[in-house]
């Protein structure tokens, strides 16, 4: 089919703060926001059911075979907000800013996404001599222009793909090295991510790189079907595999740190698996062996179970490990706190990552990643409720949390999204991050109005930290519905 265009019409009021203009864009998860930008561009497909009008999944299945070629979709989108950057304990001066975020996406069924735009804030107050119109921080590097793109895709959820765009709570594989890695935590670096997906034979590859502009972390996961290779191919692939994977960070953009290379091997089995009428249920245990390549003495093990079930209207991951560490090696050390951690650390240690001792010990890993729908989930695009959670507790008293929780109510016409990031709880030197974020769609759903809020923390040439908040609320228009 040919490509189907609806252009909107944009009038957008801004509106005025308390004292000037208020600021801005808070980190998202991953998921929640390859979500969003997928919920934004996909048009109801052919045999896909209204809300409350479930289709049986013989006649899903039918309507999907009669068109089985997509059609491109496209979204346009606007958002005008009036933005305040403030300074917290006394640090650095307040800011204001109007920001407008043009958007425009384009999609073929769930194999390609291709989405534009950036938010571009111009100065209202603020900022001290010499400061432009422009906050220069958000375009001072070469990898700030990988912010224009918000997702690229080619592949989808197939094994071969590719995904380029802002990384949010990413997990390379088995996630001991990176886990729920974002490469914006850092509110004056706004990089491109890529990640490659890739199978041949018994062998299942991904790659990543948290910036395509500039030398900064990248690693891969390389992961053996042993089945396969012993017995030929399965008819269900991957009960048993083995993994190494391998990550280093440059430390040379987004300020500089030093250089960390980590490795791992892994083991999985796959237990339990049951699946029948669009329900599933598996659970597997892994067990793994990670160091610090040319550092005696740095390694770390870990074991574990995971659970994962899927119905139509449920799907559910879960985790459980038990993790030992020596040397100053730790599983999930590229993790949502590392784009901070790598100039200062969590805790009483205020030295860069790549320089603290991580105390030796153990500690207990929980994950629980949930998505439901009252209705039906529908690939990434339907989400009421949307659960992300990660729980680590240590042996010697430290505690680290991350989180999202999103949901939609009202007909989906309200959502409402709260993060946070606590690291090093109950230890001095604790550091915590939250954000928070309203959208209230009207007038049929294609205007809404938004409100943003939270924590940030800047670093600064000296290699600390600098806290701030930021607010924003602000009009947008679409063509979503």
């Amino acid at each position: 089919m040919g490509m189907r265009w609806s252009w909107a019409v944009v009038l957008l009021l801004l509106l005025p703060g308390a004292g000037g203009a208020q600021e801005a864009i808070t980190p998202e998860d991953f998921d929640a926001t390859v979500r969003r930008l997928e919920e934004a561009i996909s048009d109801k497909s052919p045999g896909e059911e209204e809300e409350g009008e479930a289709q049986p999944e013989e006649e899903a299945s039918a309507s999907a075979t009669v068109d089985s070629t997509p059609p491109w979709t496209n979204l346009l989108r606007m958002d005008a907000a009036t933005l305040t950057l403030l300074p917290r304990r006394s640090e650095g001066t307040a800011e204001g800013f109007v920001q407008v975020e043009p958007m425009v996406a384009l999609g073929k069924g769930e194999s390609v996404r291709l989405i534009l735009g950036t938010p571009v804030r111009l100065r209202l107050w603020g900022g001290g001599e010499g400061a432009g119109l422009v906050r220069k921080e958000d375009w001072d590097t070469l990898s700030d222009w990988g912010q224009v793109v918000r997702l690229f895709m080619v592949g989808g959820a197939t094994p071969n793909s590719v995904w380029l765009g802002m990384m949010e709570g990413y997990s390379l594989l088995s996630g001991h090295l990176v886990r729920r890695y974002g490469n914006r935590v850092n509110p004056n670096y706004h990089p491109a991510g890529v990640i490659a997906t890739g199978t041949l034979g018994p062998v299942y590859a991904e790659a990543f790189a948290s910036d395509v502009l500039s030398a900064r972390l990248a690693g891969a996961e390389v992961a053996l079907d042993v089945q396969h290779v012993l017995f030929g191919r399965p008819s269900v692939p991957g009960r048993y595999t083995l993994a190494l994977s391998a990550v280093h960070d440059w430390g040379r953009v987004g300020g500089t740190s030093g250089a960390m290379t980590l490795a791992h091997l892994d083991a999985t089995a796959v237990v339990l698996r049951r699946g029948r009428k669009g329900k599933r249920v598996e659970a597997h245990l892994l067990g793994g062996w990670g160091g610090r390549p040319g550092e005696g003495g740095a390694w770390g093990a870990v074991a574990g179970v995971g659970v994962d079930a899927l119905t139509p209207t449920v799907d559910m991951r879960t985790r459980l490990e038990g993790r030992l560490q020596r040397g100053g090696f730790r599983q999930g050390a590229f993790g949502p706190d590392y784009e901070l951690a790598r100039f200062q650390v969590a805790g009483p240690a205020s030295v860069p990552l790549a320089e603290a001792s991580f105390p030796e010990g153990a500690s207990a890993y929980g994950e629980v990643i949930l998505s439901w729908d009252a209705v039906r989930l529908s690939g990434m695009r339907q989400r009421h409720l949307f659960l992300s959670l990660g729980v680590e507790a240590f042996s010697w008293g430290r505690v680290d949390v991350d989180g999202r929780v999103e949901a939609q109510l009202f007909h989906r016409n309200l959502t409402v999204g709260v993060g946070g990031l606590a690291t090093a709880m109950g230890q001095p030197g604790a550091r915590y991050l939250v954000s928070g974020e309203a959208r209230w769609r009207f007038l049929g759903g294609n205007l809404y109005t938004l409100g943003q809020g939270g924590t940030l923390l800047f670093p600064t040439p000296e290699g600390t930290l600098r806290p701030g908040a930021f607010a924003a609320v602000g009009l947008g228009v679409d063509n979503a519905r």
